[in-house]
This record gives C-alpha cells, sequence and structure tokens, in this order.
C-alpha cells in the first residue's frame, strides 16, 4: 500500500512468524489494576493529563481540504471548532463566543466565510477574529480585538490535524510523533477523500482501546469477520515515541509475498500483510485501499463510557451511485463489528470489572502493546519522569 518506508525488514519478521506459528513476545506478563477502569480520580486525572495536554488527532486534511472549510466536534467534553483560512493554513479555537458562551457552529463540517453565534448574531472570521457585534449600537462599545475566539494550538501532518486542548500549550508534532506519519505522507493520505463517518459509544475508553492493540481475540471474537482474512494470535509491535505501528499477517501471507522478490516485501502492505497505527493516546488508523477507517476515543461522560467516532476514506471518491452503495455498505460493516463483536464484548468486561470479581486484569508477554500502551499512560500522568518507554 505505502511505498517501501524500510519496511522489509518488518515484512520478513512478520513472515517468520506465520511460518513458524509464533507471535511478538516480551518477557514478562504484567497486571493491571481493576480500579484503572473504574476509578473516578484516574478517568479524571486522564481527561486532565492526557486528553487536554498532549496533541489530537482531532480532524483530517479531507474534512478540510478547502479555504474556508471547517469542522466542529466535541473532544473530551470540549467544543472544537476547526478552520482552514483562505492563507490555506488550519487553525482551532474553543467553540464558545466571547459574549454568552453559545457555539457558534453546529458540529459537523462544511464551508463557512463567516461563523455566527446562534443566540445573539455574534460574528466570527475563520482566523477567529470577531468581525461584528449585532445591533452594536444598542449593546455598546467593545474592543472586538480582544473578543475573538479562545485559539488551541493546532498543527497539521501526514493528512492529519492535531489539535491540544489546552490554549497556550506549546505544540510540537515533530518531537512527539517521532516519525511515526512518514509512512502516511508517503502514502499520500492528505489527499484521500472522505467517505462518511460513524459514531457508538462503549465502555471505558482504556478497556475499548485495549481491542485495538492486539490479535489475540480474532479467532474467538471475530471468527466470520476479521480472522477469515487476518490470522489470529500473530502480531508485530514497533513503537514510535508512544505510538505503535502494529503488523498483522493476513491468512494468505506465504502465497502473496512468495510471488514478490523479497525486496519488494515493504512496499506490500495490505498484501501478505497489513498495519494498524496508533497514535497515542486515542487513535487507530488502519489504512487499505478498498477503505480506510480512523477510529477517535475519547473518554465519555462517566468513566464506564466511551463515545468513538468511526471516518472512512478511499484514495479516491466514488465512481458512482453504484460505488458510494458499496462504499456505504462496507462503512456499516465496519461500524456493526466494532459494535456488535469488540463494543458488545467491552460492555461486559465493564460489568465484570464492577463485579470485583478480580482486583486486576493480565496482559500476557504476547500483548506487548497493551502493556506498552498502560506504560506511556504512566510515563504522561506521573509528569514525564523518567525515561519514555519503548517497545
Amino acid at each position: 500500500m505505502t511505498k517501501d518506508t524500510g519496511l522489509q525488514k518488518t515484512a520478513e519478521i512478520i513472515y517468520d512468524y506465520a511460518e513458524n506459528k509464533t507471535t511478538y513476545q516480551t518477557d514478562k506478563i504484567v497486571t493491571i489494576p481493576s480500579s484503572a477502569y473504574l476509578d473516578q480520580d484516574i478517568w479524571e486525572a486522564e481527561v486532565s493529563k492526557i486528553f487536554k495536554e498532549l496533541p489530537l488527532a482531532l480532524a483530517t486534511t479531507a474534512e478540510l481540504r478547502e479555504p474556508h472549510s471547517y469542522k466542529a466536534m466535541d473532544a473530551a467534553g470540549l467544543p472544537v471548532l476547526m478552520t482552514r483560512g483562505k492563507d490555506g493554513v488550519v487553525r482551532a479555537f474553543l467553540n464558545v463566543c466571547s459574549h454568552r458562551a453559545a457555539a457558534v457552529a453546529e458540529n459537523g463540517c462544511g464551508i463557512k466565510k463567516r461563523f455566527a453565534c446562534k443566540y445573539h448574531g455574534w460574528t466570527y472570521s475563520a482566523d477567529g477574529r470577531l468581525m461584528g457585534v449585532a445591533e452594536g449600537n444598542t449593546f455598546g462599545h467593545v474592543d472586538k480585538s480582544t473578543l475573538g475566539l479562545r485559539e488551541l494550538p493546532c498543527e497539521e501532518k501526514g493528512g492529519l490535524i492535531f489539535v491540544i486542548l489546552t490554549p497556550g500549550k506549546e505544540i510540537n508534532l515533530d518531537n512527539f510523533l517521532d516519525g511515526m506519519l512518514d509512512d502516511l505522507e508517503n502514502a499520500n493520505f492528505k489527499d484521500w477523500a472522505y467517505l462518511g463517518q460513524r459514531e457508538l459509544t462503549g465502555a471505558n475508553w482504556k478497556i475499548a482501546f485495549d481491542g485495538y492493540l492486539e490479535g489475540y481475540h480474532f479467532a474467538q471474537l471475530h471468527p466470520e469477520t476479521i480472522h477469515p482474512r487476518t490470522l489470529s494470535n500473530l502480531t508485530h509491535y514497533e513503537s514510535f515515541g508512544p505510538h505503535m505501528r502494529i503488523g498483522f499477517a493476513q491468512t494468505d501471507i506465504k502465497e502473496k509475498l512468495d510471488a514478490a522478490p523479497k525486496e519488494k516485501w515493504g512496499e506490500m502492505e495490505n498484501t501478505g500483510y497489513d498495519f494498524v497505527r496508533i497514535l497515542f493516546p486515542n487513535v487507530s488508523v488502519f489504512l487499505a485501499p478498498e477503505i480506510t477507517q480512523v477510529a477517535q476515543l475519547f473518554p465519555g461522560e462517566t468513566p464506564d463510557k466511551n463515545r468513538t467516532v468511526l471516518t472512512f476514506f478511499r484514495p479516491d471518491p466514488p465512481k458512482d451511485d453504484e460505488d458510494k452503495a458499496a462504499l456505504e455498505g462496507m462503512m456499516d460493516f465496519l461500524h456493526d463489528v466494532v459494535r456488535d463483536e469488540d463494543y458488545a464484548t467491552g460492555d461486559q468486561i465493564q460489568k465484570g470489572l464492577e463485579s470485583g470479581a478480580h482486583k486486576s486484569i493480565i496482559l500476557g508477554k504476547n500483548e506487548r502493546g497493551n502493556q506498552f500502551f498502560h506504560e506511556c499512560l504512566a510515563y504522561y500522568m506521573n509528569d514525564r519522569k523518567g525515561p519514555m518507554p519503548t517497545i
């Protein structure tokens, strides 16, 4: 799928796992206390230290491709507005009018040169400036230059738009991403077409996200959906700062890779093997030419809930109505798999943890991605003391 970005060695490792019926293993089993998924104070600290301090991939270039395009959404309990100005630059703001704190844009995507608060009609430009006070002659004089939308740190890279939800924070994507998006840039993901979006809810955000980080469950939980394509309990992990590229072998990996010169294996993503790219703390990207899924997971209103947004892309837009209908069917299928298999099980896990049956969960040597994710959570929750975890 992607151009060769030095992935030949990774493809060889995944091939060898399939040949030898093994998987990536670390040197230990670890436990995670059940309270990590239940405790109100832990949940609040995660929202504060993780979701409000780190760059979050909130949107894609495809959603805000044109000048004056915008996307408004809720993220970790905050209303966010992202805009692309006539200068081509993407900016982010709290979606909050400076008059009486109503939203200036409804959630969703579109094209607007001006944003008008529906409460009293104050208007703002795409770069956040307050342009007009409705019936200003009766309202009284205000200094419009001081009453623009509150800007958030924002940067665009690799076809993704990152925002920090706290005004004034420094954003340094190159340092944070540590090369994670190089292969997305080589795949020109920024030029891909936006297809649609689905939303769903589930258990605690970490219960849900744990399911994106391993393939140990494929045979048992997805016998008719994922497992026919992808071998179960065969996973390779690579880390880039707190992020991961997770490799999975397709059931026909030997046939597909044996048919090509070994020096070409690094260019054969989606042909014999697949990757899921994990952007810490809450995004999973499955890149495939048929359809790409970007999953964003956010804490819900209480510790036992999450809100997940699934957004879909393809290298080219739908060719005709028949093609569009087929793509809608694929989006529905992927949404239903997550809802009916992964998240339904996540709801059961939530109840199981709340029962008090066990004081902890267990992460095996073959679940290194889950171990690493929780290590990175601890690193940021502990104010980045000590070395950054690595795979």
